[in-house]
């Protein structure tokens, strides 16, 4: 078993835990005279990161003796990994993204274990004889808490945590957990609840007499519970939970219906007025958000965590000739996503499958970001969006070291290097981004009356103009236009002009 150093990664969640309100209405704010930059979510993070004082949950101090001191402290963990294919490189890369991933949850790494194995155990995830060397670990460093960087199956959480005596978390209840701190919107919050659940109902198990309890009466009695009056068929509590979870799961799935049904409407709506769509697809912290906020000013929540923003965001953008398409930050992905997360979140990521171009952003200062475009794009091909076109951005290049840029260029020749924080480079980016979008199908020439400004507002909006003359019975457009638009601007069509041309 090799032991990976993690002490580097706690710097940020260890500093500055002490905080003292003095008064019952005191709430944690920016001074009234800082100026907050809303192009890059401060508000919102700052209402994030807030610390109030709710009124009337203060305990009265009236005795001191009475009063119990408790210290708040974080979950200390104990990462675990089973290096199973590539290199010793790739399996400390994959513990690193699980520290971070635990740090973003709000859990303190202790240490970080890798072993060498063809597979994982069966039983015990890692190798039996390895099960005691992890119980002397978290019993040295004090941990309360395993996190294995794989799902496992019930009967390996059941092992390690009678092993351990501590309790067994897998990659993809972190990232859940991750998910359900962060949803905010009622279609988020009812995806990652649903998620969740389907994760949980397999392994849902009891403790002790719950096993064979009966909580169902049977038709010679009432009441609940077993013993006199239920001796006959009746429900264990097991059952029960499983039950109820499958109908909160059924109601689920129904709400989730419903509001896609909302998200099909509006894109239908943007599709008939031939809105291009723009899809901002990548690994999560790669810098989605402020991609969309210096392109757009969107205003989007932007923080060093993983997985900072589910919910997604669309915005309006406009190219140089005028014409409106818009942007669309995507939720995140990392490597080995849950499913649950895939299924849940499908009606969201539909809204990259539906675009007209996938803007996939890379984090060129990451260790591997190889690897972060192979992940990305076995999720786009679950949802069915690996056929649209791709424009791959390499962002964060003020961050990355001129030998990895040097590299990545010879490797992606067509992407666009850009960084989100310096602004470097996102002109090139809406230019390629504006070349890329598909252009109306059909060409006309029209004069339009001087009363008819909106079919010129239109024109502009939705057409790729070509030219433009100001004439005296009208205004005389040279467009591209789709075929709806085109048809309103028959009646004004000019017939001479494959004549002038």
């Amino acid at each position: 078993m090799r032991r990976c150093h993690m002490s580097g990664l706690l710097s940020t969640r260890q500093n500055g835990q002490e905080i003292g309100l003095r008064d019952q209405d005191t709430v944690v704010v920016p001074f009234e005279d800082e100026e907050l930059d809303a192009t890059t979510g401060e508000l919102e993070l700052s209402e994030r990161q807030a610390l109030r004082r709710v009124p009337g949950l203060s305990t009265e101090l009236t005795d001191i003796t009475e009063v119990e001191y408790r210290q708040l402290r974080l979950e200390r963990v104990v990462l675990v990994g089973v290096w199973t294919e590539g290199t010793q490189s790739d399996a400390e890369n994959s513990l690193t993204e699980l520290a971070a991933l635990a740090e973003t949850a709000g859990s303190q790494v202790l240490e970080g274990l890798i072993q060498r194995r063809n597979r994982p155990d069966p039983a015990t995830y890692i190798g039996r004889g390895k099960v005691d060397d992890l119980g002397s670990v978290v019993l040295a460093s004090g941990a309360d808490t395993v996190i294995c960087d794989g799902e496992l199956s019930p009967s390996q959480l059941r092992n390690l945590e009678q092993r351990t005596k501590v309790k067994v978390v897998d990659r993809t209840a972190l990232i859940l957990d991750i998910f359900a701190q962060h949803a905010k919107s009622k279609e988020g919050k009812a995806q990652v609840e649903l998620a969740q659940l389907e994760y949980l109902l397999p392994r849902l198990r009891g403790w002790g007499e719950t096993l064979s309890r009966q909580t169902g009466g049977s038709a010679r009695g009432g009441g609940a519970g077993g013993g006199v009056g239920l001796r006959g068929p009746g429900e264990t509590k097991l059952e029960t939970d499983r039950r109820r979870i499958r109908t909160r799961i059924a109601r689920l799935r129904r709400e989730i219906k419903s509001m896609r049904t909302v998200r099909q409407t509006k894109r239908a709506r943007r599709t008939r007025n031939a809105v291009p769509a723009v899809a901002i697809a990548g690994y999560t912290n790669a810098g989605k958000s402020s991609l969309l906020n210096r392109l757009t000013g969107a205003g989007v929540l932007v923080e060093n965590a993983l997985f900072a923003t589910l919910d997604p965001t669309i915005r309006k953008a406009t190219t140089s000739d005028g014409r409106v398409y818009t942007l669309s930050d995507t939720v995140g992905f990392v490597r080995h996503l849950p499913h649950q997360i895939v299924e849940a979140f499908r009606s969201t990521l539909e809204e990259v499958a539906d675009a007209d171009l996938v803007v996939h952003v890379v984090d060129g200062a990451h260790p591997d970001p190889e690897e972060q475009v192979r992940a990305v794009r076995e999720v786009l091909a679950e949802v069915g969006a690996d056929r649209l076109p791709e424009l791959l951005v390499v962002n964060k290049t003020d961050a990355a070291d001129e030998e990895t840029l040097l590299r990545l260029k010879r490797l992606w020749p067509e992407a666009i290097f850009v960084s989100a924080h310096s602004g470097r480079g996102v002109d090139d980016l809406r230019g390629a981004i504006e070349g890329r979008l598909p252009r109306p199908a059909v060409e006309v020439c029209a004069v339009l009356p001087y009363d008819r400004g909106d079919l010129v507002a239109r024109v502009h909006r939705t057409g790729e103009v070509l030219s433009t003359a100001h004439l005296p019975e009208g205004t005389r457009v040279h467009v591209r236009v789709n075929q709806a638009l085109a048809a309103e601007l028959a009646p004004y069509e000019e017939r001479t002009a494959a004549a002038r041309r």
